[in-house]
């Protein structure tokens, strides 16, 4: 999808790139926060996406400093937004985890409630507009009912081989986040089974992130099926890498997820039982016949619920609300 060019420049954060890169669909030049402190690789993470469309890379110094007047920022977190927090304009907060998995990856102890109020208290103060990747991320922080869902388009992907009799898991940092993966579901499901994982996890021998996102496209066609488990306590029945594997046209394993995309039997397989789910794998790994014929339904399901056209009616949609925020509050204050 190509959408017309919009000559007024954003002010973007360098975080979640594959969802950064997505904004370029909305034809607009933007600027790109790099260099933030606990950022790695401190750069534009070329592995994970190209850099977005008539994009430049800056540091914040510069946003700080240049006499820019942007059209929106884009954080994914509060420190994004108390770091330009002098720098005037819209303003729009893009929620990417649930509060209840912030919370375990930081080992908080503050009630959620109290954690939801200051967060509200800054908003309102700062006069940003605020939406989730997710409606279940954004019922979890309770501060928004919109959401734009990240997306993928089947047309980005060669057709699928499937010729590895394999299955596929794409994770970062998987110790750490082990009870969000539920990753002892994982083991008991997949452990012995071919399977290829991949990602940013420097304690696991022999995983490794894709070289780029070619190099990700081809190991996702020519794999049987893809693998996504999550504690739905603190994690969506899918992610980025998920949707990705649909586009490409491979069938999903998962665990019985309120949110899963996935239709048990028709797009894939769902399971609470890993015996069972094993199965699942197995049948898969052995009829390639029908993890094509599963792949091709996962394919219409991210055509008809998480297209490019839909990702760019959001985002502008959140713009406009982000624009009207600010325009307020300054009439407000004038």
């Amino acid at each position: 999808m190509t959408a017309a060019l919009d000559n007024r420049r954003l002010l973007v954060f360098d975080c979640h790139e594959a969802y950064v890169y997505q904004l370029g669909l909305l034809g607009q030049p933007m600027d790109v926060i790099v260099g933030l402190k606990g950022r790695h690789p401190l750069a534009w993470d070329y592995a994970m996406r190209p850099a977005p469309p008539e994009s430049r890379m800056i540091r914040l110094s510069e946003a700080l400093s240049l006499a820019e007047t942007y059209d929106c920022v884009i954080a994914h977190n509060l420190t994004d937004l108390l770091d330009v927090k002098s720098l005037a304009g819209p303003r729009l907060l893009v929620i990417h985890e649930t509060l209840e998995g912030t919370a375990l990856a930081q080992g908080s102890t503050t009630p959620p409630e109290e954690i939801r109020g200051a967060v509200a208290k800054y908003l309102a103060l700062s006069g940003a507009h605020t939406i989730a990747v997710s409606p279940l991320k954004a019922h979890s922080w309770g501060l928004t009912d919109e959401s734009v869902s990240p997306i993928a388009d089947p047309r980005d992907y060669a057709p699928y081989s499937g010729e590895l009799a394999r299955g596929l898991r794409v994770a970062n940092h998987i110790n750490r986040r082990s009870r969000v993966l539920l990753w002892n579901f994982h083991d008991q499901a997949f452990s012995g089974l071919p399977l290829t994982l991949v990602g940013r996890n420097d304690d696991m021998l022999g995983v490794a992130p894709a070289l780029d996102w070619d190099d990700l496209k081809e190991t996702l066609r020519r794999h049987r099926f893809y693998i996504h488990t999550a504690d739905p306590r603190f994690e969506d029945g899918y992610n980025m890498a998920t949707l990705e594997a649909m586009a490409a046209g491979l069938p999903v394993l998962g665990n019985r997820h309120p949110t899963s995309p996935i239709e048990h039997g028709v797009s894939g397989f769902l399971s609470d039982d890993p015996a069972e789910l094993r199965r699942y794998a197995m049948q898969l790994l052995e009829d390639r016949n029908l993890a094509e014929r599963m792949g091709r339904e996962a394919q219409k399901i991210i055509s008809a619920k998480f297209s490019p056209e839909g990702f760019v009616a959001g985002m502008r949609s959140a713009i406009d609300a982000a624009r009207r925020k600010w325009s307020d509050r300054q009439k407000g204050s004038g």
